[in-house]
């Protein structure tokens, strides 16, 4: 092939004719070399088993499910632990794959190395079914084994750990979870209860000055006031009707001072009569200390005293003149007097006792903003520790209802829907693919070679190859012609050059 010049569709064409035995050749031979070569190979089978994934016979509605994690995450997970070899060593014991330790381990990596889990398509619009929770409606398990009924049983016992490694995980998440609710709800019971100890202990503290109390202490203290004012008027009252008794008592017992003069026995005789029908009176009114009845009596012994010296005869110098027996209506002044003075003593001890309330609650009052802020602090944690706690009862309640539905085994499960198959064609080689590959590589081949002989290939097969090599024009150029042809192609041929001189001169 003649490098210099650029190659046009009808030159590879040309090419392509007469290399095409090169081509053909590997291309037909090579097929036949991939086939053999497959046989090459240690056959491998592939067991497939095909598990379904069913939604909680319970509505997630009704029953919240504890576990959200996606299935297809979930079946990774699941993998990773039946392929530890605390799982399958059991399992190469159990089926006889193995004779000792060293065998046992090459059995494990070949499973490991053989299995494919996958998951089955969704539906043609690749959207999960509705009222559907899971990601996937199942998942395939792809077991490859030099022997296919060791790859049947090693993929329905891979299979079946699946499935039973997936109701023991859901299980024990669900009784972790609900065992951790139950530590926290204890815990969260405890803080409530030493906050409800402290509200307690608040309340009874300052009993009477909590918010809810502000309201009924200022109407109180206003009726204190009150009370106050009234015994302060009811004292100024009886102190004025006092001064006013004890001016008239006065004016009255000057008046009966001045006209009880006589000393006579009748009159003496007449007014110890009168003392002692008044301390009748007075002894069934009062008591012996009471001083009218002291009185009374002293009375009494003075007249008697005073009517034995007039019998006798006998005068006594030291006697003083003595108002014995005193009117009525002097004693009733001076029984309103006591009774004004116990007005006042009463009246006086109440409004010491109603300023004693009234400073309690004016106390009380004064303190209630700093009782209210720090009142409002105990209520807000123990609200907020209330309600922690009664939303992990609930969540517990939950909890508890996820992990008996679990426990029942009414949750998401692994359905076996295929068992494993017992594979009957070998997976590993591919005859046809390995027939195929070789024909692409023969093909390859054939169009390598063909590249190569053209480029070792310099011959020179038409005009323009000529020009290409001696880099001059073409003046005239002969075709194999045989018979009458000749003398005519001839004639043209010389015309055609005679024009290109003449186009050239």
């Amino acid at each position: 092939m003649i490098t210099t010049r650029e190659q046009t569709i009808d030159d590879y064409l040309s090419m392509l004719r007469r290399r095409l035995w090169v081509i053909l050749v590997p291309t037909v031979i090579a097929p036949a070399v991939g086939f053999g070569v497959s046989y090459l190979f240690h056959a491998k089978y592939t067991s497939s088993a095909t598990v379904l994934v069913e939604e909680p016979k319970v509505p997630g509605d009704l029953v919240k499910p504890i576990i959200t994690e996606d299935a297809l995450r979930r079946i990774t997970g699941l993998e990773q632990q039946v392929l530890s070899r605390n799982r399958l060593q059991p399992v190469v014991e159990r089926l006889g794959l193995a004779r000792n330790a060293e065998e046992a381990d090459g059995v494990i990596v070949a499973v490991r190395e053989g299995l494919d889990i996958s998951p089955v398509p969704l539906t043609a619009g690749g959207k999960k079914p509705a009222g559907s929770q899971s990601d996937i409606p199942g998942f395939n398990v792809n077991l490859t084994y030099s022997n296919p009924a060791v790859a049947q049983q090693l993929c329905g016992q891979i299979t079946s750990l699946l499935i039973e490694e997936n109701l023991k995980s859901r299980e024990q998440v669900a009784q972790g979870t609900t065992d951790f609710l139950n530590r926290q709800v204890e815990e969260a019971k405890n803080a409530l209860d030493e906050r409800d100890a402290k509200l307690a202990a608040f309340k009874k503290r300052y009993s009477g000055q909590l918010p809810e109390d502000a309201d009924s202490n200022l109407k109180v203290l206003m009726a204190l006031n009150s009370q106050l004012d009234a015994s302060t008027q009811a004292i100024s009252r009886a102190q004025q009707d006092k001064a006013y008794t004890e001016s008239v008592l006065a004016q009255q017992v000057s008046a009966w001072k001045a006209s009880a003069s006589t000393t006579s026995p009748q009159a003496l005789q007449q007014q110890l009569t009168n003392l002692q029908a008044q301390l009748i009176q007075l002894e069934a009114r009062y008591t012996d200390d009471y001083p009218d009845v002291i009185k009374t009596k002293a009375d009494i012994a003075e007249v008697e005293r005073r009517l034995s010296q007039i019998s006798s005869a006998k005068p006594d110098p030291g006697a003083t003149t003595l108002n014995l027996a005193e009117p009525p209506e002097i004693r009733q002044l001076r029984v309103q007097i006591h009774q004004y003075e116990e007005v006042i003593q009463q009246g006086t001890a109440q409004q010491k006792r109603l300023q004693d309330e009234i400073k309690t609650y004016q106390g009380r009052v004064a303190l209630s903003p700093a009782v209210e802020e720090e009142y409002k602090k105990l209520t807000r944690d123990y609200d907020s520790a209330q309600k922690f706690y009664d939303e992990l009862l609930a969540k517990r309640s939950q909890s508890e209802m996820a992990t008996s539905m679990e426990q029942q085994q009414q949750g998401e499960q692994f359905h076996l829907l295929n068992p494993a198959s017992l594979p009957t064609d070998p997976s590993f080689p591919n005859r046809l693919l390995f027939a195929g590959g070789g024909a692409g590589a023969g093909l390859a081949l054939g169009f390598g070679l063909t590249i190569w002989l053209e480029f070792k290939d310099k011959s020179i097969r038409n005009e323009l190859d000529v020009e290409a090599v001696m880099e001059l024009p073409t003046l005239v150029s002969v075709p194999w012609i045989a018979g009458d042809e000749v003398e005519t192609r001839w004639a043209e041929n010389n015309s055609k050059s005679r024009k290109r001189e003449s186009i050239e001169v």
